[in-house]
């Protein structure tokens, strides 16, 4: 009897999503390096340090004293605390426990707040270039982007004139990321304010992104939570990844109002439970620990930024603007298309992976068509090494 084959049908909303552009690059170099392929990574957003030793020192003490059982599914409540107090401490802001919950890394917290905000329908306002992921969330929840162009020549900047004048009935939700991941653009405190009171004017939602904040070379940083008399329509999101140099560990946060914080409680507890025991204790420490290792590692990513954007800017045919924080230069390669086959951002970040082997990310993945991702969060040496195969690589197209 010959067996019945069924066709596999997946659902609808997993088919309105795309895989990670920065997440396949990551995989492809991973292929590349198993072949014994010498690969310069440009394209992984991490930094390059260790993780600060008095974290890793708590993370083992909370694994030698069994700390290794179920906690709260927003985080224990001495995590939740050491939340609200570095965020009051930096940006001034009066969060309360209940108005905070921990997650696993800062896309799972985004994930959460879009699923509880965002309906079947709903306009969600989105700057370009934006982060990769925030597109297929929103497209996951059902909602609609309305995206937001920014003009390069003023360095990717978004302002609050801009965001007011795509707003309509159907706007439930406004996603400001500043830094920006990719461009390292930083909105202005006074833009990102009026942001907040027209929005909370309007009754419209707004997240703030804030993975970055630590990362803005500016020579101030500012968090919307400082602005308390609106806070009642926005929330924050932030991560320890960047910060203090934890990425693999996944610790993220979300500070807001508490009934969405117990809607994304109620979310989180169907889905991961409660961020790793041993990671909160590591969190902790990080968090209400010295944070002289923030203040180092920002001090390197601008000498990394000097470096890397002279280093593109040298190169003929390419332009890029000067980035105000994370660690990732943004540089436009349109130049080059209509050469040696070349047609696309995704067509040169294909051929520098696979000709000369460094990695980048494309532009369209952060929803720009003539732009590749460079993360300079890599020593001066290995940025030399990868500029320099990108220098011979561009001057043959």
């Amino acid at each position: 009897m010959t067996p019945v084959t069924h066709p596999i049908r997946l659902t609808e909303r997993i088919n309105r999503i795309e895989p990670s552009a920065t997440m396949a690059v990551v995989a492809e170099a991973d292929k590349l390096r198993q072949q014994g392929i010498d690969v310069v990574d440009f394209g992984a957003g991490e930094p390059h340090f260790s993780t600060p030793q008095h974290i890793k020192d708590a993370a083992i003490a909370a694994i030698q004293s069994n700390f290794s059982k179920y906690t709260g599914v927003g985080g224990t409540v001495e995590l939740k605390d050491a939340i609200v107090h570095r965020h009051a401490v930096d940006f001034d802001s009066d969060y309360r426990r209940e108005e905070v919950a921990a997650s696993v890394g800062g896309k799972h917290a985004l994930f959460n707040v879009i699923s509880v905000l965002v309906d079947h329908g709903d306009e969600v306002i989105l700057p370009v270039p934006y982060w990769v992921s925030f597109k297929d969330i929103v497209r996951y929840a059902g909602g609609n982007c309305v995206f937001l162009e920014s003009d390069e020549s003023h360095g990717f900047r978004v302002t609050a004139n801009m965001v007011a004048k795509l707003v309509t009935p159907k706007t439930k939700l406004i996603i400001l990321n500043s830094p920006s991941n990719p461009s390292g653009a930083v909105m202005s405190s006074e833009d990102m304010t009026e942001v907040i009171r027209f929005a909370h004017q309007r009754g419209i939602w707004v997240i703030s992104d804030e993975c970055y904040v630590y990362l803005s070379y500016t020579g101030k940083r500012f968090s919307v939570g400082s602005l308390r008399e609106y806070r009642d329509r926005f929330l924050v999101v932030g991560s320890l990844s960047k910060t203090y140099a934890m990425t693999g560990w996944r610790l993220g946060f979300t500070l807001g109002p508490a009934p969405i914080l117990t809607a994304v409680q109620k979310l989180q507890s169907q889905s991961t439970s409660n961020p790793t025991s041993i990671v909160q204790k590591a969190a902790v420490a990080a968090l209400k620990g010295p944070q002289e290792c923030v203040n180092d590692m920002r001090a390197e990513y601008i000498k990394l930024r000097d470096h890397v954007v002279k280093g593109l800017r040298s190169i003929p045919g390419i332009k890029c603007t000067m980035p105000e924080g994370a660690f990732y230069a943004y540089p436009n390669v349109s130049e080059f298309f209509g050469r040696s086959g070349v047609n696309s951002a995704s067509d040169i970040a294909g051929k520098l992976l696979r000709e000369v082997h460094v990695a980048t990310v494309p532009g369209e993945g952060f929803g720009t068509t003539e732009h590749i991702r460079v993360s300079y969060a890599t020593s001066i040496a290995e940025l030399d090494r990868g500029l320099e195969r990108m220098r011979k690589f561009f001057g043959g197209l």
